[in-house]
Order: structure tokens, then C-alpha cells, then sequence
């Protein structure tokens, strides 16, 4: 099975649509799909579904979607940096799932092992377990979490080989791994393809069954979200 495709609009032909639930890999701007967000854009699809740590910031990653009005509806753990997407929250205009990071982090995990839910003690006795299930463990009390298992899942990656095996480049593994497994449909789109063998075994990060289509972008931008510089010493 062929699963590389000659660009990210080819890659999500078929199978982005409006109000889909997709997931999208990253922490910060670090290891985001760069070119499968552009390519939902210009796919014009609406009322979409977004889970991912945070929504990028003002005009690049995922903020690019919200200046759209693509997104109705965020899933995330941090939503700091992002104008527009405090503006359009505080308006009314975007619905907010506010999680915390290592319970996002699990949700997916959990549903990419076929887990429907699971129990936490992270958020009891917030705005976070509200209408939720209580449930005690040991005298402790804990939180039913459901899982989340995206129609989509957008992922970036170092290399992939022609089989869809992955590597990631340090910390942009970060959500990509557990976004990949939980999607129905993963497209990932990584920097280097190299032949099927070529990675050894103990350098694949993320098995290649979990991969439907890969699309090849060799230069994305990767921003950094802030810069701090001091003046040398002479």
C-alpha cells in the first residue's frame, strides 16, 4: 500500500469534512503539522472539533483556524498567546473543554488503546469534574475521564519510512504519539522519507499501523513562540 501522497491538500482529500472531530499533534509551537493545518484551511471545512494542547498563536499553527472561524469547539490544556482566540472565547463564539494537560494526554492515549474511560484524581473538586462521574478508590476520590478517539488526527514527524514507521526529533514527540494512535485516520507529515528497513526497529517510535497517509514537507517554518536574547559579554 502506497500511503504517501504528493501534498497535505491530496492527503486530506476524502477525508476532512465539516464537524469532524480532529486532533492535532504539538506542544506550543513545537512538532505541529505546519502544512496539514494550511491544507484544512484552504479546505474551507467548518465547524470542526480541535483537540490539542494549546491553539498556536495568532497567525500561525492552529490560530490560523480560529482567525477562519474553522474551529467551533477547543479541547486543550493551555490556550495562553492567542488573541483571537481570547477574544472569540470571551464573545461567546468558541466553546472551551478546558483539560488538564496529563488528563488530555491520557484521554488520548486511552483511546488509542481502545480504553472508553478511566478514573483520575486530577480536577476533583474543580469546574473540571462538574457533571462528571465521582467515584471512590481506597477512601480517595476520583474523576471518570472518557477517552477521545478523533475522526482525524494531524501529526507531524522527523522520518518516516515508505511503510509509515515514525521518528520524532526530541521533544516534538510530545502529543504526536498518542494523537496518531487514538485517530481514526492519521495523515502525518514528517521532514525526511527514507526506505522501509531503514530505520532500525529500536529507532521507530511510533509503528507504522497506525499510519494511513504520510505527506512529505522537507522545510517547515518552525517558529519559536518567544525569543529572549541577552547581549554577549565582550
Amino acid at each position: 500500500m502506497n500511503k504517501i501522497y504528493p501534498s497535505a491538500a491530496k492527503a486530506l482529500e476524502g477525508v476532512i469534512q465539516d464537524g469532524q472531530l480532529i486532533a492535532v499533534g504539538g506542544f506550543g509551537l513545537c512538532g505541529i503539522p505546519e502544512a496539514l493545518i494550511d491544507a484544512v484551511r484552504d479546505a474551507g471545512v467548518k465547524n470542526l472539533t480541535a483537540i490539542s494542547n494549546n491553539a498556536g498563536v495568532d497567525d500561525f499553527g492552529l490560530g490560523k483556524l480560529l482567525q477562519t472561524r474553522q474551529i467551533k469547539k477547543m479541547i486543550s490544556s493551555y490556550v495562553g498567546e492567542n488573541k483571537e482566540f481570547e477574544r472569540q472565547y470571551l464573545a461567546g463564539e468558541l466553546e472551551l473543554e478546558f483539560t488538564p494537560q496529563g488528563t488530555l494526554a491520557e484521554k488520548l492515549r486511552a483511546g488509542g488503546a481502545g480504553i472508553p474511560a478511566f478514573f483520575t484524581k486530577t480536577g476533583v473538586g474543580t469546574v473540571v469534574a462538574e457533571g462528571k462521574e465521582l467515584r471512590e478508590f481506597d477512601g480517595e476520590t476520583y474523576v471518570m475521564e472518557r477517552s477521545l478517539v478523533p475522526d482525524v488526527a494531524l501529526v507531524k514527524a522527523d522520518i518516516a519510512d515508505r511503510s509509515g514507521n515514525l521518528r520524532f526529533n526530541l521533544t516534538a514527540r510530545n502529543f504526536n504519539p498518542a494523537a496518531a494512535m487514538a485517530g481514526k485516520i492519521c495523515i502525518v507529515e514528517v521532514e525526511r522519507i527514507v526506505a522501509t528497513g531503514e530505520l532500525a526497529p529500536d529507532d521507530i517510535h511510533l509503528p507504522g499501523i497506525y499510519v494511513h497517509r504520510i505527506v512529505h514537507n522537507p522545510t517547515p517554518e518552525k517558529r519559536i513562540e518567544k525569543r529572549t536574547t541577552r547581549d554577549r559579554k565582550v
